[in-house]
């Protein structure tokens, strides 16, 4: 494989957001090893991109050696890392009431989301700066706004737009660090072949957004390339949401 090539490691890559960036950054000619727990919705996945630039990796970002060994594997096999998309997140325990959520979901959720994000980038912080590369991570607008019950979601988001920027200056200037905030991003296309289904958005779901549309995985997969390129070089430890204009809209309820 040409050194040449860009090289990328995506956590969640196999369905949603992340098999949306996995997908994106395939077609534009980069070489993409997507990690995932679901091991099913990674061979659908390989499937669907035989040959060289998938590499489909087996492993929890919360699990530190687990980690180490992914890394490992991307990095013998592609002979580089240039990119990392922290995108693996889950919401146990969402909608739950404070006094209702138990403390092994809070900690589940802070583990994948913001420590998993931590991990990652640990351990591929040597690689990123060999290449001069970049890490993306996906945060969400719940960093910004809340609704009731999203506590170990909103906090370990908002952990992430934080680790974000330190990030950023730590490892400066070799390796440039940016933050992804999606909205309402529908991924009912985006699933394994079980859980996939066709979305339907009323007027009302579409008019609450000034673009006047649901988001899609292309709209975050776009600004996670230009982030992860060198277009992008003078960018480094921001936050940006990508809502379709949601969180800028006062909503009063009658």
């Amino acid at each position: 494989m040409s050194v040449k090539k860009q090289t990328a490691i995506v956590t969640g890559g196999a369905q949603g957001i992340g098999k949306g960036i996995t997908t994106h950054l395939i077609a534009k000619g980069w070489l993409v090893a997507a990690m995932d727990t679901d091991t099913e919705a990674l061979v659908e996945l390989a499937a669907e991109f035989p040959g060289d630039n998938l590499l489909t990796l087996i492993g929890d970002v919360a699990d530190e050696d687990a980690v180490k060994s992914c890394v490992d594997k991307a990095f013998e096999t592609f002979g580089h890392i240039t990119a990392l998309v922290n995108n693996a997140g889950i919401s146990t325990g969402f909608g739950k009431n404070i006094q209702e959520i138990s403390l092994a979901d809070w900690n589940r959720v802070i583990g994948v989301n913001l420590t998993g994000t931590f991990l990652m980038s640990k351990h591929c912080a040597s690689h990123l700066e060999a290449s001069k590369g970049a890490i993306v991570n996906i945060s969400s607008t719940r960093a910004l706004m809340s609704e009731k019950n999203t506590e170990a979601y909103s906090a370990s988001k908002g952990g992430i737009v934080a680790l974000t920027h330190a990030l950023a200056v730590s490892l400066g200037p070799e390796v440039r660090v940016n933050c992804i905030s999606p909205g309402w991003i529908e991924t009912g296309e985006w699933q394994k072949q079980e859980k996939r289904r066709v979305p339907h958005h009323s007027d009302l779901d579409r008019n609450q957004h000034p673009v006047g549309r649901v988001g899609k995985p292309e709209d975050i997969a776009e600004l996670a390339e230009f982030l992860l390129s060198d277009k992008s070089g003078f960018i480094t430890g921001q936050n940006f949401p990508v809502d379709g204009g949601m969180t800028i809209k006062m909503i009063y309820e009658e």
